[in-house]
């Protein structure tokens, strides 16, 4: 019951905070909302069941392209739109995750690293499907009973999911699943030795957050109306990447701030430092990775100690 009111306090403070803004901030706090929610499933996978894999962008795509397209060009109701888009990052996510279960480490990475630029490709070479380079653009979110869904109102959604994901993800850490991922993270062989089955508890690890991530990719198809390749490229992989682990692979909590530290900071050093910004922004992630090896949490961890 506790969780409860403390989810249902953290939806009311997100969302509420929407209504106290103006459109451009609001704007902006809905992209930050999600790159909140897609750190919190990297997080799951990479901090906590330890597969570095470069894939979560390109199922953030598919989601968002699969509801555009099933949407608008297959005119497909939205229950049944979500539904299959749904569907089909499950989909796609068992096809990489099943047969990358023999791949560790650098190996995965490379796997997963190809499928995200293969997924650039097809994007661009998608013709009328995809809009090619341009992407889809000029579309709408259909009503809900009557109500468009607008500003504030639609960043109470993305505040539902941010707060949803968080509570879906810390709910199976606790639980059995999430010390298994712990467990063959830390050392596989030791794992299976005590009775967990490795592969499946990677191909489910792997599947359920990519499945998030392309919710989350549904939820940004309308945050600007439109949808075009360079939104999902590797370079947001990697940033992905960076915000776990200056936030503290493994905490859930960690991946909450890199998210927000790393996606505000450079609204921060463009009016100090200029056109200069990505070279200090890439200092100071470094930097941060050196002087705090566990992460920001790691040193809120230390204070609260002393």
């Amino acid at each position: 019951m506790t969780s409860v009111i403390r989810g249902a306090a953290a939806f009311i403070v997100l969302a509420g905070a929407a209504f106290l803004m103006g459109e451009y901030h609001n704007d902006v706090y809905r992209k930050l909302l999600l790159w909140v929610a897609l750190a919190l499933g990297y997080n799951f996978l990479f901090g906590i069941c330890g597969q570095v894999a470069f894939s979560h962008f390109a199922f953030y795509g598919i989601g968002a392209y699969s509801i555009v397209i099933l949407l608008f060009q297959l005119h497909l109701p939205f229950p049944l739109a979500v539904a299959c888009g749904i569907a089909l990052c499950i989909l796609f996510a068992l096809a990489v995750a099943i047969p990358s279960t023999r791949l560790e480490g650098f190996y995965l990475a490379l796997a997963t690293l190809a499928l995200g630029q293969l997924f650039i490709v097809v994007l661009n070479e998608g013709g009328a499907i995809t809009g090619g380079t341009g992407g889809i653009a000029n579309y709408r979110l259909p009503q809900f009973f009557g109500l468009n869904l607008r500003g504030p109102w639609y960043t109470a959604v993305i505040a539902l999911l941010v707060v949803g994901t968080y509570a879906v993800l810390v709910r199976l850490d606790h639980s059995w699943f999430g010390r298994a991922c712990r467990a063959v993270r830390d050392n596989p062989e030791a794992a299976a030795a005590m009775g967990v089955d490795v592969a499946r508890t990677k191909v489910i690890a792997f599947t359920l957050t990519s499945a998030l991530a392309g919710i989350a990719g549904m939820v940004y198809a309308f945050v600007d109306n439109t949808v075009n390749p360079p939104i999902f490229s590797i370079d947001n992989a990697f940033l992905l990447l960076f915000m776990v682990i200056v936030g503290g692979a493994g905490r859930h909590a960690g991946a909450v701030i890199g998210a927000a530290l790393l996606f505000l900071l450079p609204f921060w050093l463009s009016p100090i430092v200029g056109h200069h910004q990505a070279l200090v922004f890439g200092v100071l992630v470094v930097a941060a990775i050196l002087l705090a090896p566990h992460g920001l949490i790691g040193i809120f961890d230390r204070l609260a100690r002393r």
